[in-house]
């Protein structure tokens, strides 16, 4: 008796891609809700290495 194995290639492509939206989607509504542009170094580098220093000057 043989086997054989399918792999549903477009349901993992459309599963893949929800991953990736909900990901978004999660980031956005973090932005959202916290109302600040930077919420995580991960989202500008660059940006919270300004603000930082920003900060340290005015205290």
């Amino acid at each position: 008796m043989s086997f054989r194995v399918n792999t549903n290639v477009a349901a993992m492509n459309a599963l893949r891609n929800l991953g990736n939206t909900a990901g978004d989607f999660n980031k956005s509504i973090s932005r959202l809700s916290t109302g600040l542009r930077i919420n995580s170094a991960a989202d500008d580098p660059a940006g919270l290495i300004i603000s930082e220093s920003f900060r340290a000057q005015l205290t």
